[in-house]
């Protein structure tokens, strides 16, 4: 009995030694995990763990890079609480990670998929979400938990360098394309980034500018698509943007991150920063900025010292990091998913292949030159991006991947003969200019950066001659690239006198033999096209098509897929009909933070900071209500078959209005068509209201010739208000409505008369500007 007894004494002396088990994340509560968390290692929680090369934990960087090389960051890991670290990861085309690793015989290829203006213009949420899947799948199967993605700011202006990357210039094209690709993403169970939060509409000085604008055209026009994708989809996180909003950091905004996003719109997810976002780490945890990317250690030591000197509560800290903590609970390494590495990149290059046929834009098609007839086997294939094509943008957008299918590859592929002497001329040319726009790797970020095009090749009277002999139509293909960092320059807004004389030559030459001649665009946003569109017989709008990009073209021109891609953005006859332009960088200066300055009074303009003087007036709004005439309106494209409407009605029940209209297939060609729903308020002129705005849309079902299916658009009463600054509220005038049905902003095909009740929605009074912003006005 005593030997009993002095064992048991012994035991509990050991245990009462070791003290209680700490907390363990996803077996006790939160809160318990908080409450035995230290300072220090809350402080590291809210921050990342540092990228190779910056000031942040070197040995957990070690460390943590080894989970998913090449991945943008992860989160710092406390074994002790049982919290692992998570993998965040880039990009809007398909997850951005290292496709070889040292010591590895494996690849870690990744599918290159459409880039964002040519999934949104396809206008098909079920489409989007089905591709978001696959990306998804490629997400969860490499090891990442969350992916940085979508990017949905607005195309304010066309020289923007990531509107490659974003949607729309329309907020609900911009906001339903996102909640799709969101739903679709993390229904593999991993989490998304919705980017960037909020007014990132140019990348020059974007660590620093100060976008000045009015709360009416923040909620309505560059809010209004976060908040549908926040309210439909539920992403896991989102991302702050670099710069100010009238005076603030995003990042460290309370209006923007808390009182709206939360208060507001009951965003239940995590915040984390852009990477190297804003400057005050304690302005950003009281803001509401949960997580900071990537980490550096000036971050930790502001916060550490923050709650120790009473200028950061603790409280705050802890609300956090309980938002850290409930997105590690989601994520697959937290529940410990054993993934593969070997996502189906086969499956998914068909997925590629398929999407991207469907948002390429029809912009000309005279005397039905496309498809190609069967008589047409030889092509003339002029053009350097012919033969280069251009899978998709530079910097975190940018897929490494295994392949790039060329406009030529996909040709032969469908069994067309090229001429193999144009070609061989072409490739050396390419090569050349190739080798003299190699970037200078001893500059920073050098590998984010768009590398200049080569110079168009102009061919020789005797090498059209041969050509027009040799071949039934010529095909020529233009190209533009563009990426992080910088915006375009005007120069890459319109087409360079090589490439205006390249399409001249060839028009002429093979327009003087009877034969035609298409133009392929394989770019990532708006060009010029008024000056040189009456040159070709089509023009085929591919945008950057992903991976499989000349198999896709090629599917279109064949007639193998009818073109249904619509315009999402306006192409304008000249750069400064665009309203923004005023109060745009036209120079596109590198991304300098000049804000840094102590004299400010030599800030500026569309540097340090820019007016949003258009206000609400963006893309057809502006175009549209005062009268400009325009290059292809917003919602624009054809098809290689007719569409006609009839039988419009609507239907009114508890403030839903169900809009109905017959479309049927009248032409020769199976076909898919965008209806889309436009509203003309009552009292625009007095009100300052747009002349129309979208406010619905669907897409139909591949329909055969002779087909009819009727389309119905729904809309809430709501949706039709605008927001009146005076009482901070959300407006809904009374009156009578026209909702006209069409194919673009300038192609109503019905209209129907609408009366309405009025509505009235309060809001917080926040995100006022400092400075006047001199609103133009109808």
């Amino acid at each position: 009995m005593k030997k009993q007894l002095f064992y048991l004494l012994l035991a509990a002396g050991v245990l009462s030694a070791c003290g209680p088990a700490a907390p363990q994340l996803g077996k006790d509560s939160v809160e318990d995990v908080i409450g035995a968390m230290t300072l220090e290692e809350k402080a590291h929680l809210v921050i990342g763990t540092g990228m190779v090369g910056t000031s942040g934990d070197s040995t957990v960087i070690g460390t943590t890079k080894k989970l998913v090389p090449g991945a943008a960051g992860t989160t710092y890991p406390i074994p002790r609480l049982g919290i692992p670290a998570i993998v965040l990861a880039d990009g809007p085309a398909g997850l951005r990670i290292d496709p070889i690793r040292e010591g590895d015989s494996a690849t870690y290829y990744c599918t290159h998929f459409p880039i964002g203006t040519l999934l949104a213009s396809t206008w098909n949420q079920d489409l989007v979400e089905e591709v978001g899947k696959s990306i998804g799948n490629e997400v969860l199967e490499y090891g990442a938990d969350v992916l940085l993605a979508p990017a949905l700011n607005i195309h304010r202006n066309p020289l923007c360098g990531r509107n490659f990357e974003y949607y729309s210039e329309d907020p609900l094209v911009s906001g339903k394309i996102a909640a799709a690709y969101v739903r679709g993403i993390q229904s593999n169970g991993v989490g998304t980034s919705i980017k960037h939060f909020a007014v990132n509409n140019q990348e020059t000085n974007r660590n620093a500018n100060d976008a000045r604008i009015t709360p009416r055209a923040l909620r309505e026009i560059y809010l209004k698509g976060f908040e549908i994708a926040v309210k439909e989809s539920a992403p896991w996180t989102v991302m702050s943007s670099y710069n100010h909003i009238n005076g603030t950091y995003a990042s460290e905004n309370t209006d923007l991150l808390s009182t709206l996003l939360r208060d507001e719109w009951n965003f239940e997810g995590m915040v984390v920063t852009d990477w190297f976002g804003g400057k005050d780490a304690v302005a950003q945890m009281i803001a509401g900025n949960d997580m900071l990317q990537p980490g550096r250690a000036n971050q930790y030591d502001m916060i550490i010292e923050g709650v120790k000197s009473g200028k950061l509560d603790e409280s705050i800290l802890n609300r956090n990091v309980k938002r850290v903590l409930e997105l590690i609970l989601q994520t697959p390494h937290f529940k410990e998913y054993k993934y593969s590495n070997k996502p189906d990149l086969k499956a998914h290059a068909a997925v590629t292949r398929q999407s991207a046929t469907e948002g390429m834009v029809l912009l000309k098609n005279n005397n039905e030159t496309l498809p190609f007839e069967r008589k047409v086997r030889n092509i003339a294939l002029f053009g350097c991006t012919s033969y280069d094509f251009i899978a998709g943008g530079t910097g975190s957008g940018n897929v490494n991947r295994a392949y790039t299918v060329s406009l030529l590859d996909g040709l032969k592929n469908a069994g067309y003969q090229i001429d193999e002497a144009l070609k061989a001329d072409y490739e050396q040319y390419i090569e050349a200019e190739n080798k003299k726009n190699t970037p200078d790797s001893s500059q920073p970020f050098s590998r984010f950066m768009p590398v200049p095009r080569p110079t168009e090749l102009i061919p020789t009277t005797k090498v059209l001659s041969e050509q027009v002999a040799k071949a039934d139509v010529a095909l020529v293909t233009l190209g533009r690239t563009s990426g992080e960092f910088v915006d375009r320059n005007v120069s890459d807004f319109e087409l360079s006198e090589e490439e205006l004389q390249l399409l001249k030559s060839v028009s002429q030459a093979f327009h003087a033999a009877g034969k035609k001649v298409v133009v392929v665009l394989n770019i990532g946003g708006v060009i010029e096209t008024a000056s040189w569109k009456k040159l070709p017989d089509a023009i085929l709008l591919a945008w950057q098509a992903g991976q499989e990009g000349g198999n896709s073209v090629t599917d279109v021109l064949s007639g193998k897929v009818s073109p249904s891609g619509k315009l999402t953005m306006t192409f304008p006859n000249k750069l400064m009909d665009v309203a923004s332009s005023t109060n745009f960088p036209m120079d596109a200066r590198a991304n300098t933070d000049v804000r840094n300055k102590e004299d400010k009074s030599s800030s500026v303009k569309n540097v340090d900071y820019t007016d949003y003087e258009e206000d609400i007036f963006v893309g057809y709004r502006y175009f549209d209500s005062f009268g400009k005439q325009v290059s292809y309106p917003f919602g624009y494209g054809l098809s290689y078959t007719t569409f006609e409407y009839v039988n419009p009605s609507v239907k009114v029940d508890n403030g839903i209005y169900s809009v109905s209209i017959d479309v049927k297939n009248v032409g020769k060609f199976a076909g898919k068509e965008v209806v889309q729903l436009y509203v003309s308020a009552p009292n625009r002129f007095q009100m300052n209201k747009p002349e129309k705005e979208l406010k619905a849309f669907t897409k139909t079902k591949e329909l055969r010739p002779g087909e009819t299916v009727t389309a119905t658009l729904k809309l809430n009463t709501t949706d039709l208000a605008s927001y009146d600054e005076a009482s901070s509220s959300w407006v809904v005038d009374a009156g009578n409505y026209k909702f006209l049905i069409g194919t673009s902003s300038k192609d109503i095909k019905a209209v129907l008369d609408v009366d309405v009740v009025s509505v009235v929605e309060k809001t917080n009074d926040i995100l006022k500007p400092q400075e006047t912003v001199n609103t133009i006005k109808r």
